[in-house]
């Protein structure tokens, strides 16, 4: 981003940015990010020349639920993932009933109060999303 930032972009396993043009005159210099976004650095910035190694490590199944305790124990407490439908009404909006369903809507509005933004926050639209996506640039 910056010269002298010590790299930010572009650092996962398998990554890697490719330079689409530089403008000498100008000190810039374009980049195609993993995304497929572009950004403009200075070109005072350094780079390594290749990709990240690591490559495919998400295409090997983890297999058990042991592989998956110890992969998240590193990082951060986000497994296991309990729904809030199968949790009681005193710890999740959508919890309690006599079965596992949400019970109203599941889109909540920007202006909620922190408690209850749980589900579809501001959603635009809901259901399955048809066609294709194109990226605009």
């Amino acid at each position: 981003e910056k010269p002298g930032d010590r790299g930010s972009l572009a650092r996962a396993s398998g990554n890697y940015a490719t330079v689409i043009g530089q403008i000498p005159e100008m000190g810039i210099t374009r980049l195609r990010l993993p995304s497929g976004s572009k950004k403009t650095l200075k070109s005072e910035c350094r780079g390594t020349v290749g990709m990240v190694a690591g490559a495919g490590r998400v295409d090997k199944p983890l297999l058990k639920a042991g592989r998956a305790f110890y992969k998240n124990r590193a990082k951060r407490n986000s497994w296991p993932r309990t729904r809030g439908v199968a949790m009681n009404p005193v710890d999740h909006v959508h919890g309690g009933g006599n079965h596992q369903h949400i019970g109203k809507a599941s889109t909540v509005s920007r202006s909620s109060v922190p408690g209850q933004k749980v589900g579809l926050i501001a959603a635009r639209r809901t259901g399955l999303i048809r066609g294709s996506k194109e990226n605009k640039n």
